[in-house]
């Protein structure tokens, strides 16, 4: 998907279309998740501190991430590409590789390209939104030719035109090859994938050590023989927390560790899992990261176990100085949980519990600051007025804009925060509901015409492929 975020943003904000956006922390340590193709013009890029991107394009609107709809499109997405076939392997919320032959969906370059095609079309009636797609005979390859397609573009590499295709491209676009291996790649004199290939493997595993020398020679030589994994085992379950402020009080920092806990807990019990391996993840004021793990006799999803396996995992830990991020994850996953709750809370005993455990405690939730409980972007619906969204907030008032994805610009009115008529609301559909026709039959759902930035190119196309992706 092009820019999934952002886009989605502006697809149900119509006063943002064809404006910068932003989306991701906006604390003084928030970082970018996605910027749009307008605020990319500025050098704006995902991963960028929130405060880079603020001096970049101070005039681009700066909102918190809605992950819950996100992931509701991104469902959406994915349903339809595993219509084309059963082996769709998701890399994250807006891409996905599909094996099309699997699918009886590509039995050359051309149907493959036709696949392509209607896919972006469906994409497009379904969600509103634009996706870019990427046909090659491997997984390096489509996903570099997903790459090049961006924004709202298909690219096919044609069987036997691979090497050609790599040779004059910089080594940085191979999977794997960052900044660091990109400028000690530089200094030998390497800055193309051709010259990679022409160093030979002997050269580069000299250069880089066995396992990534090695790698990188195959993907010089268009070599990737990695299948489509339809499903993927979830290893870990983990949840963290970046402060805004060091914190120093480290009674503050035993009862964050608790509440990271329970989050982490809850995200367990929704995906049925249990784990018996506790994490503890603290990053102090130096950057200096640490990690403590705890294993348990037996998979556990007990709130109060975790709490107080993490509480002693942070005993081990020094935090003088600050903090600034902490995390808790639980790994050793499985679909069970262990019967002895009290002996693992006692550190492994084996003592029999005098009685069953108490219920599950509920977290107690933590005053949140005004300002927080209206976050830039989100929905909210006023008595009077209607759905908008709030485009900020502070000083005891929250300013909305009051628009939905299918009308105009909306006006913007401001409410002091405590205003009884104001509240949180669920987001709008990007696309209106489908209205019936007489006898209950739905009428045809026509595309939406959500526009691209003029200054960007809508659709590039080559000859042929077999492997697919569709990519932020």
């Amino acid at each position: 998907m092009d820019a999934f975020y952002a886009s989605v943003e502006q697809a149900s904000k119509p006063s943002l279309r064809g404006k910068a956006v932003v989306v991701g922390g906006l604390g003084p340590r928030g970082v970018v998740a996605t910027a749009s193709y307008e605020a990319r013009i500025f050098g704006v890029h995902s991963a960028m501190p929130m405060s880079q991107a603020r001096r970049l394009a101070p005039n681009a609107a700066y909102l918190v991430p809605r992950f819950e709809l996100y992931r509701s499109i991104s469902e959406q997405v994915m349903r339809l590409l595993r219509e084309l076939s059963p082996l769709v392997e998701p890399l994250s919320l807006d891409e996905a590789f599909v094996d099309l032959e699997a699918g009886g969906s590509a039995r050359d370059a051309e149907s493959a390209r036709l696949a392509g095609t209607k896919l972006r079309a469906d994409i497009r009636a379904v969600t509103g939104l634009t996706g870019s797609v990427g046909l090659a005979a491997s997984k390096m390859l489509a996903k570099i030719a997903s790459e090049e397609a961006k924004p709202d573009g298909l690219v096919l590499i044609p069987p036997g035109t691979e090497r050609a295709m790599l040779e004059p491209m910089t080594v940085r676009t191979l999977p794997g090859v960052g900044p660091a291996t990109g400028d000690h790649l530089r200094r030998a004199g390497i800055t193309t994938v051709g010259e990679l290939a022409e160093a030979g493997e002997d050269e580069l595993v000299r250069l880089l050590g066995r396992a990534h020398g090695h790698a990188l020679h195959a993907m010089a030589l268009a070599r990737d023989e990695r299948p489509v994994v339809a499903e993927r085992e979830t290893k870990s379950v983990s949840v963290e927390d970046t402060y805004d402020v060091d914190i120093h009080d480290r009674v503050r920092v035993g009862v964050e560790v608790e509440r990271l806990a329970d989050r982490c807990v809850r995200r367990l019990r929704g995906s049925g899992l249990s784990g018996r391996t506790i994490v503890l993840k603290v990053r102090r004021y130096d950057f200096a990261t640490l990690t403590r793990s705890e294993t348990l006799r037996g998979p556990t999803d007990d709130p109060s176990v975790v709490r107080e396996a993490a509480a002693r995992l942070l005993d081990s830990v020094d935090t003088t100085g600050g903090v600034r991020l902490l995390g808790v994850g639980v790994s050793g996953l499985a679909d069970y949980t262990q019967e002895d709750l009290f002996a693992q809370a006692a550190g492994g005993r084996d003592e029999e519990p005098a009685e069953e455990p108490e219920p599950d405690p509920v977290a107690e939730p933590r005053p949140v600051p005004a300002e927080r409980r209206w976050p830039s972007g989100h929905d909210v619906r006023h008595a009077r007025y209607g759905h908008g969204w709030v485009q900020g907030s502070g000083l005891g008032r929250v300013t909305v804009r009051f628009e939905t994805p299918y009308s105009g610009t909306g006006r913007v009115r401001t409410f002091p925060m405590e205003d009884p008529d104001l509240t949180p609301a669920d987001p709008l559909p990007l696309i209106p509901p489908v209205p019936r026709r007489a006898g209950g039959a739905e009428a045809e759902r026509q595309p939406s015409s959500l526009p691209l930035p003029a200054s960007l190119p809508k659709s590039r196309s080559g000859g042929g492929g077999g492997a697919a992706t569709s990519s932020p």
